[in-house]
């Protein structure tokens, strides 16, 4: 069964959407990479989803479109669950941002950027927020070494940060 939610993007995007599915209840559309912050508006305006629950990258090594980003979404209205998904290269991994959909987007963005390499284009302050600014590569690529190390320059803390969001 197809969601009101799966109809519009169909409806809104037409060849955008490349794909969607429901498991168990779970529905998901596949957007292209062009109608992600697109996708995001019209779930958010047009379908009620007023609450991202999650946003991550998943690292595909042998596809050649080999990550996804994905959001998790929630309407409080409906009660109901949807998830987007679009495709990015590793030659260009870059996607827009949805923080001016969704504030809360800030910090999953940062940390899809800082663990697998994905740009998000029009972030406020992208840059890492786990590992340390002189940290190689991107730690949850399925290609980073598992036992590589490195040594931490000098100790980095998140409450600069944090303040100026309680300030705003």
């Amino acid at each position: 069964m197809t969601s009101e939610a799966i109809k519009l993007l169909r409806d809104e995007l037409g060849h955008g959407l490349i794909d969607s599915c429901d498991f168990r209840g779970d529905e998901t559309a596949l957007v292209a990479r062009s109608e992600w912050r697109r996708a995001a508006d019209i779930l958010r305006s047009k379908a009620s989803f007023d609450m991202l629950v999650d946003l991550c990258a998943v690292d595909y090594p042998d596809r050649e479109e080999r990550f996804e980003v994905v959001a998790h979404l929630y309407s409080t209205e409906l009660g109901k669950r949807v998830r987007i998904k679009a495709r990015c290269t590793e030659a260009d991994p870059a996607i827009d941002s949805l923080c001016e959909v969704w504030r809360g987007a800030n910090w999953f963005e940062r940390e899809a950027y800082d663990l697998f390499g994905i740009s998000f284009a029009g972030h406020p302050n992208l840059k890492r927020i786990l590992c340390h600014e002189g940290f190689q590569g991107h730690a949850l690529r399925k290609d980073y070494p598992k036992g590589r190390r490195g040594k931490i320059p000098h100790p980095q803390t998140l409450m600069d940060e944090m303040q100026r969001e309680v300030e705003v």
